[in-house]
């Protein structure tokens, strides 16, 4: 039994375990605020645009084919507002990871060429080098 809580343990604080107990909580809160910034700026720029019509009550009523039988409503508007929701929410993921990414590329540096990449650089130059005597 000890064994296997060690095993457990171990498995449990790992560091990908916690990268990703990170994450979720970050992705919590950036849910958060891609949702405030669809529902409170996007929707209602939309609905300027569509001139406040309520998508999501929009159905289709197919009669009962059995006497007696309750008529068939499809409810298309909500599949409709659905995609529009989740167009909306990608189009704000996006504008999000943009500007994210802007900050990150100013924030990044070159990366200074490691000691095997100087050595093939050298071993290509030496290379090049004999070839062109050899050609002569």
């Amino acid at each position: 039994m000890k064994k296997f809580w060690s095993e457990f343990k171990s498995f449990a604080m790992r560091g990908n375990v916690v990268d990703l107990a990170v994450g979720v909580v970050i992705g919590t809160a950036f849910g958060k605020i891609v949702s405030s910034l669809v529902a409170d700026i996007l929707m209602p720029i939309l609905s300027l645009i569509t001139g406040r019509v309520n998508i999501a009550s929009l159905s289709a009523v197919i009669p009962a084919s059995i006497n007696g039988g309750k008529p068939i409503v499809l409810s298309y508007g909500t599949f409709l507002q659905s995609i529009i929701d989740f167009l909306a929410i990608a189009f704000a993921i996006f504008l999000m990871i943009k500007v994210i990414n802007r900050f990150q590329k100013k924030e990044e540096k070159p990366a200074a060429p490691g000691r095997e990449e100087l050595l093939l650089t050298e071993i290509r130059d030496l290379l090049k080098e004999q070839n062109e005597k050899s050609a002569e």
